[in-house]
């Protein structure tokens, strides 16, 4: 019975003793504490290159020979020139002589002539262009039938005058082109200039009513300077920047050239007439190539950017 007691007694005590001491420990929370929240390191972002505009890339200059622009150009044309002119006029040498005045031009003809020029020019802007030209102008025979009745026995009494006509012109050409469609630029233009006239192998030929004849000829070939004026229009088909092909009408009037003495070869009071082709004009129709004096443009070339160096 002792044992037990002692035993319940020292329970008690331990009882007291535990309670005491957990009175004087602060108080105990009932929840265990938040735990600390993750936070994730920043991930590194390397430096992005910054890209700027670059400088337009500029052509390296275009070459140009000396005293050459990039506007002249060189051109050669031929053709054919449809010859006409107005009046067959005469004069004489021999003032004795009495020129019949029932003297008319009952026919007259001339042939055409073939064309070749040459030329350089100077391309201002694409509407406005110059050039100089000289061009020769193949020989074209000439015949010219007058009749007359004074002393004449019989109805009526004929000359017929044969000769050849050829000139060298040298023109100043101003132009308008009109604009390019498809190709094609159609242009107007005018010049003024001289023409070098010549006149060979003039002969006269009497056809007398009562079947007699009479002959004259020039010993001599004539030769003049005279004023040359045109008119023309045309289009221009550009096969490349450098090289055009144009198709070109021309109205040109070479003046009124001379001929030399012709003499009679059996008539003693022979007049020693001058004929003059009053106001030789031609048709011409003319095909002509132009060459640019300067290179093809060279294409620009953009190159791709460059991105600047990074910074750290």
């Amino acid at each position: 019975m002792v044992s037990v007691k002692i035993l319940i007694r020292a329970g008690a005590a331990t009882m007291i003793s535990t309670a005491a001491f957990a009175a004087d420990m602060p108080p105990q929370p009932m929840y265990p504490p938040p735990q600390p929240v993750y936070q994730p390191q920043p991930v590194y972002q390397p430096p992005q290159p910054v890209y700027q505009a670059q400088p337009v890339y500029q052509s390296q200059p275009v070459w140009e020979a000396p005293f050459i622009s990039g506007t002249w150009y060189l051109r050669g044309d031929v053709g054919v020139g449809v010859l006409n002119f107005s009046e067959f006029d005469h004069s004489q040498t021999n003032p004795s002589f009495v020129w019949p005045s029932s003297w008319t031009i009952v026919q007259s003809d001339i042939q055409d002539a073939a064309i070749v020029g040459f030329g350089v020019g100077y391309e201002v802007n694409n509407w406005l262009r110059f050039d100089v030209t000289g061009e020769y102008r193949s020989k074209a025979t000439f015949k010219v039938t007058g009749s007359y009745t004074q002393s004449c026995p019989g109805a009526a009494c004929f000359d017929v005058n044969q000769g050849n006509y050829s000139s060298a012109v040298f023109m100043g050409n101003a132009y308008l082109d009109l604009g390019t469609w498809w190709c094609l630029t159609p242009y107007i233009g005018g010049g003024v200039g001289a023409a070098y006239n010549r006149i060979t192998g003039i002969q006269d030929l009497g056809i007398i009513a009562d079947g007699s004849t009479g002959f004259g000829l020039s010993n001599a070939d004539s030769t003049s300077v005279n004023l040359a004026w045109n008119v023309q229009a045309g289009v221009t088909y550009n096969v490349t920047n450098n090289f055009k092909v144009d198709f070109n009408w021309r109205y040109l009037n070479l003046g009124s050239p001379i001929s030399a003495v012709v003499y009679c070869q059996n008539t003693a009071s022979c007049p020693g007439a001058q004929y003059t082709l009053k106001d030789i004009t031609s048709q011409d129709f003319r095909v002509g190539l132009r060459w640019m004096l300067q290179p093809e443009p060279i294409p620009v070339v953009m190159p791709p950017p460059q991105p600047l160096a990074s910074r750290g």
